[in-house]
């Protein structure tokens, strides 16, 4: 059943809300008004909001209603009742939210309407199926682990939560007993977020609360979309007007591995394959309008950052991605050029490291970039080794140093930080360097291909095994455009499709 808009909300309105899912319950107010508690989690990132006091009358939600729904529709956010059919039409909500023993999908539609939002729980892929054939916008799946909350939950396992994500293409959500520490549970099912209870209200600081697990969510693989649509990537970047790097070479990588590209763009650049001519940067007004209507809209299951040349920007982008709790975010850190010339001020710099880089699940810095990060000289394997061990440990994400500066070989060290404390992750990606001018482009091309692997599903590590295959595709194919260092074939791949088809 494809999915339609309800009301004001979109489908990607609507899967995107799933992604912190912030479920009322006032035995927890210590004082507080629901209402206070509602604007504190959303103003640490929760992206849904659902009143469940099954101890209130219709009259009584209604009434708390009123004090809820006008901060939800400041912040953007859907506002649910949970059950009570008749207390979400008479106050307004945008929806309802049911189980499989209370009001059934059909009749609440009846009800409400077309516009409104329906989520249904569900535990079985037998309900999930009938659900969405009812009409059902969203399903609420659990108890995923036992919770005084829902005594009477049936408990679903992780494998019975994948089955039913990919059973249907209407979003899920994820609840019971979640909370910072058990988040991991979700990791790789296809869920499209968390269903939170007491690990938000019950907080002291709920806005702190809300804030540790919406940062928590961005180290998980979440759905991006439904299981037919087509994953999207955003790169922020520059524009190459020669079509050979930047956010134009990252729009052929994405659609050569089979995505959605999608892009905000920082700068226009006049230049060719023989250098730069004119640069007109972006305001950062501009750039993060770009980055809000992308994630409103069609929220990406990556994103890719390539060269931003001030503070400002760099500030105006982290501060939309954290506000949009962006995922599998990739920097590569463009600071250095092969020459050793500086790229980017002083002030930028220090935006980058202190702003982007923490915010990253992986940096790629090539050797002369490291060597800025680090302080270090890196002239041999072991202190290319070194290097990234010390950006990850710094940045808390993966970093790959690039060792495509050297002559015979092409050979990245990729450090990982390890969750028991045992010390981070080293692994080597060899390969032979391809005897090539043509390589404009490649580090733009190789971080938007690490991005995709991420956006698919993929580990860190196989992610760069698989860009690292397609940089070293594009490059052997041996295009030769232009008078200087010129392009390298974004789609290799394709067109050697077309060649076998023709024979």
């Amino acid at each position: 059943m494809p999915a339609v808009a309800r009301g004001a909300w979109t489908p990607a309105d609507i899967r995107a809300g799933m992604y912190l899912y912030a479920v009322t319950d006032s035995a927890w107010l210590h004082g507080r008004t629901l209402a206070e508690c509602v604007k504190q989690a959303i103003d640490g990132g929760a992206t849904f909001v659902q009143l469940r006091e099954k101890h209130m009358t219709t009259d009584e939600l209604v009434a708390e209603a009123a004090t809820i729904l006008p901060i939800c529709r400041a912040a953007h956010v859907p506002f649910l009742i949970d059950d009570d059919v008749e207390a979400a039409r008479r106050s307004g909500a945008d929806g309802v939210h049911v189980g499989q023993s209370d009001t059934v999908c059909a009749e609440a539609r009846r009800v409400l309407g077309p516009d409104a939002i329906i989520g249904v729980s569900a535990q079985t892929v037998e309900q999930a199926r009938a659900a969405e054939a009812a009409g059902a916008d969203y399903l609420g799946v659990g108890a995923l682990i036992p919770t005084p909350t829902k005594p009477d939950a049936v408990d679903v396992t992780r494998d019975e939560l994948s089955a039913i994500c990919a059973a249907v293409d209407i979003p899920v959500v994820g609840i019971g007993g979640l909370h910072a520490d058990t988040l991991d549970v979700l990791d790789g099912t296809g869920v499209a977020g968390a269903a939170v209870v007491s690990a938000i209200f019950a907080a002291d600081d709920i806005e702190a609360a809300t804030r540790e697990l919406a940062g928590r969510l961005t180290s998980l693989y979440l759905a991006p979309s439904c299981r037919f649509a087509v994953a999207a990537v955003l790169s922020i970047a520059g524009s190459d007007s020669s079509g050979g790097a930047g956010i134009q070479a990252d729009i052929k990588t994405i659609a050569a591995n089979g995505l959605f590209a999608e892009t905000a763009i920082t700068a226009l650049t006049a230049q060719n394959t023989c250098g730069v001519r004119d640069v007109r940067e972006a305001t950062p007004d501009f750039v993060a309008a770009q980055i809000d209507a992308v994630f409103e809209d069609i929220p990406p299951a990556a994103v890719k950052i390539g060269m931003v040349s001030s503070s400002a920007i760099i500030e105006a982008i982290a501060e939309r991605l954290v506000r949009w709790n962006a995922a599998s975010i990739v920097v590569d850190p463009v600071m250095v050029a092969t020459s050793g010339a500086r790229l980017i001020s002083d002030d930028a710099s220090e935006a980058l490291t202190d702003k982007l880089l923490p915010l990253a699940r992986v940096i790629t810095p090539n050797i002369p970039e490291a060597e800025a990060l680090t302080g270090r000289t890196i002239e041999d394997e072991d202190a290319q080794r070194e290097a990234a061990i010390e950006l990850a440990g710094r940045y808390g994400c993966a970093a790959l140093v690039k060792g495509g500066h050297g002559v015979a070989d092409a050979n990245d060290v990729l450090a990982e930080p390890a969750d028991d404390g045992s010390g981070p992750h080293v692994t080597w990606f060899r390969h032979e360097r391809i005897d090539t001018d043509n390589t404009h482009g490649t580090g733009c091309t190789l971080s938007s291909a690490i991005a995709c692997g991420l956006a698919r599903g993929l580990d860190v590590p196989d992610a760069v095994e698989a860009a690292k295959a397609y940089l070293t595709g594009a490059l052997a194919a041996g295009l030769d455009l232009g008078h200087g260092s010129g392009p390298v074939d974004h789609m290799w791949q394709h067109r050697g499709e077309r060649k076998a088809a023709s024979r």
